[in-house]
């Protein structure tokens, strides 16, 4: 493989006029076919020696002993061009060529060839001239070895060939450069391989990417074994075989060399990367876990230490909880930060080193307990602080309740019947009885809070300075006394409970007995109004009117008994009413009542046994006279005690007060009436008998 000594880069302009070009063809002796297009405007013979140095710089040693066959065309210039190129090739290349075959118009040169031949110019040039047509050029050259423009197949494209060797020539230079650079890393590294602490650094940073370089040199190579490079898919017909610039222009072994190399560099390139990104990865994993290290159990573990309060009241407990909760957002940087150690040092542990792996576990060991143990402190802060808000909150309802429970017990009691008073009492039991659950619920919060106080995790890594026992001891001695004061608070609630629900319960007893008094008075009115309109009948005979009688002193027996429990109501609704210290309506109203119903019912009741008194005599005696032999003055006496029940049963009833009352109706006063006479006629008829019986008894006296 030659050495490149010319880029195709420094002279672009010059290339792309396409003064001279190797297309490829090769001639009957293998060698090179350099083709030189001369036109009709001016050839700068400096250009064209610059292409042709060049051009002659890319074929290998052994194709240059070939020989190159230059062709020379002449169809579209002047004569002493074409002869100043020919004899410029004897300077530029006149060991490498062989045949100069000047290709000359139709028309024009046949005199001046008389003047010059180049065929007696052999032994001074160096090689041999000849003049052809186009035409006849297949006699010295293969058809499929030329150009379409000499009537030959061979495909040339001069722009994609310049292309295509400027990727060749980058390619080139870059691999070369990158070889050099990743061989003297690569060598470096070994100097330095001991030295452990030393980090990858931007002179491990080639000047070229290899991941792109060794892509161009792929796509190159493939080209190149597709026979793709210069324009060129192979021969002609019968020259399947031949695979032109397979080794001269196109340098396959020397990219596939480069590729190898590159390869092979780049591998241990990746390798000593690998080695000390994992280097430097573990120091930035040490770097990292030392500073979560340091400070969850420097500032974090200070922040918790001085953050232990709970509060006296909510409020205070929220602002706490919220102080909290920016710990634990600083926290929860720190922790995401473990998290991503923690993933990284388990990648690493999986393919790492014996000795790499012993340094990683105990890093993660070491990140694992101090973040746990942190977290743990964490956790149980929030649970203290959640307790203290149950307590908190639970302290305050009832306090409020103990609060509305001591309003309603200091409030006077004005009820309106003793229903209210029920309500009132039941509405007390119901408020204390809340007091008492929320105490409960206080006792249970709070034995919650001191157990989350003395469970919190030990700071084991500091045993001196474990617990800040001063404010510890405040906390619980204001768990402690906020429960007996709430304590307190419900026991004189409690007293004052009893008191007022005596007082009340003998409000609901004086409200009882003036209801009960006031149902006496109804029922002894009532019992005066059935005596009057419905105790009437006298009885028809004596047995009768007995029995009335005694159904009449057992009902002034219970109106007497109905009086005596009215009086008895009324004198205890004065007793309650002075214990309770107010006045009753008992005093004014109802007292007096039940004394005139009760006068009205004994004037009543006396002369309703007066009359059934008169009509029992009556009725006796009556039966008597029917009954016996009986004089005279005994029928006197019925009829006397006769005339006197009857004008008992037309007299009214004469109340204290000066009223009159009558027993019952007119008609059921005439009934007892008629009923009284109808008795004095049957003993007026027994008079009259008797008479008649005296005056027989006159008129023929008896014989004994």
């Amino acid at each position: 493989m030659s050495n490149v000594t010319m880029e195709a880069t420094t002279i672009l302009p010059v290339l792309k006029k396409k003064l001279a070009f190797l297309s490829g063809g090769k001639d009957r002796r293998s060698g090179l076919i350099l083709t030189i297009p001369l036109c009709s405007d001016q050839t700068s013979m400096e250009e064209l020696s610059a292409t042709l140095d060049y051009l002659l710089s890319i074929p290998s040693e052994k194709c240059k002993a070939r020989g190159f066959t230059v062709i020379v065309d002449g169809r579209k210039s002047q004569w002493n061009i074409v002869k100043t190129v020919v004899l410029m090739l004897q300077n530029v290349i006149p060991a490498e060529v062989s045949l100069v075959c000047v290709v000359k118009p139709d028309e024009f040169w046949d005199k001046k060839v008389t003047h010059f031949c180049f065929w007696k110019e052999k032994d001074r040039l160096g090689f041999e001239v000849i003049l052809v047509s186009a035409n006849k050029l297949t006699r010295y050259i293969e058809p499929c070895q030329l150009t379409d423009d000499f009537g030959g197949s061979l495909d040339y494209d001069h722009n994609d060939w310049l292309n295509k060797r400027l990727v060749f020539e980058k390619f080139t230079k870059e691999s070369t450069s990158l070889l050099d650079e990743l061989s003297i890393i690569n060598d470096s590294d070994k100097s330095s391989s001991v030295d452990k602490d030393k980090s990858a650094d931007c002179a491990l940073l080639p000047s070229f990417d290899p991941e792109t370089v060794l892509q161009t040199g792929h796509e190159l190579l493939s080209e190149l074994q597709q026979r793709r490079f210069n324009g060129s898919e192979g021969g002609g017909a019968g020259q399947g075989a031949w695979c032109p610039m397979e080794e001269e222009l196109l340098a396959q072994p020397q990219v596939m060399k480069l590729l190898d190399s590159l390869r092979e560099q780049y591998t241990r390139y990746q390798e000593l990367c690998r080695q000390r990104n994992k280097r430097t990865q573990l120091d930035e994993i040490h770097t990292k876990v030392m500073q979560v290290v340091t400070w969850l159990q420097g500032p974090g573990s200070e922040l918790l230490k001085t953050h232990q309060a709970i509060g006296d009241s909510i409020r205070a407990a929220q602002a706490l909880q919220q102080k909290h909760e920016e710990i634990e957002s600083q926290h929860s940087e720190w922790f995401a930060v473990y998290v991503e150690l923690n993933q990284q040092i388990a990648a690493l542990l999986s393919g790492g080193e014996e000795e790499e792996v012993t340094e990683l576990k105990a890093l993660q060991q070491q990140l694992s307990d101090v973040c746990y143990r942190q977290a743990a402190h964490l956790e149980s802060r929030q649970n203290v602080l959640q307790a203290a808000q149950a307590f908190h909150s639970t302290t305050q309802e009832l306090s409020q309740q103990l609060d509305g429970l001591l309003g309603m017990l200091c409030a006077d009691v004005a009820p309106a019947d003793g229903a209210s008073i029920q309500q009132n009492l039941k509405l007390l039991e119901e408020k204390l009885q809340t007091v008492e659950a929320g105490l409960s619920s206080l006792r249970q919060k709070g034995g919650l809070v001191l157990e989350q106080m003395c469970s919190q995790p030990s700071w084991s890594l500091e045993p001196e300075t474990e617990s800040p026992t001063g404010e510890q001891q405040d906390n619980v001695q204001h768990i402690q006394a906020v429960m007996e004061e709430m304590q307190l608070r419900k026991q004189r609630c409690e007293d004052m409970v009893d008191v007022r629900r005596l007082k009340m319960l003998q409000m609901v007893q004086l409200f009882k007995c003036e209801e009960d008094a006031l149902q006496a008075v109804e029922w002894l009115s009532e019992l005066l109004d059935a005596l009057l309109k419905t105790h009437i009948r006298l009885g028809d005979d004596s047995q009768e009117t007995r029995t009335m009688l005694d159904k009449h002193r057992k009902f002034v027996d219970v109106a007497q008994s109905t009086y005596d429990y009215g009086r008895q109501l009324l004198q205890a609704t004065v007793v309650l009413c002075q214990s309770l210290r107010c006045t009753t309506r008992s005093s004014g109203e109802t007292l007096p009542r039940l004394n005139r119903v009760w006068k009205q019912f004994s004037v009543s009741a006396e002369e309703r046994q007066q009359r059934l008194e008169l009509a029992l005599n009556f009725h006796t005696a009556a039966e008597r006279v029917r009954q016996e032999c009986v004089e005279a003055e005994s029928l006197d006496e019925v009829d006397s005690s006769g005339k006197t029940l009857l004008d008992r049963l037309t007299m009214p009833i004469i109340f204290p007060d000066g009223s009159e009352q009558y027993f019952g109706s007119p008609s059921d006063t005439a009934a007892a009436v008629e009923g009284v006479r109808e008795r004095l006629l049957l003993v007026e008829e027994r008079r009259l008998q008797l008479q008649e019986s005296i005056r027989l008894n006159s008129t023929y006296p008896t014989y004994s």
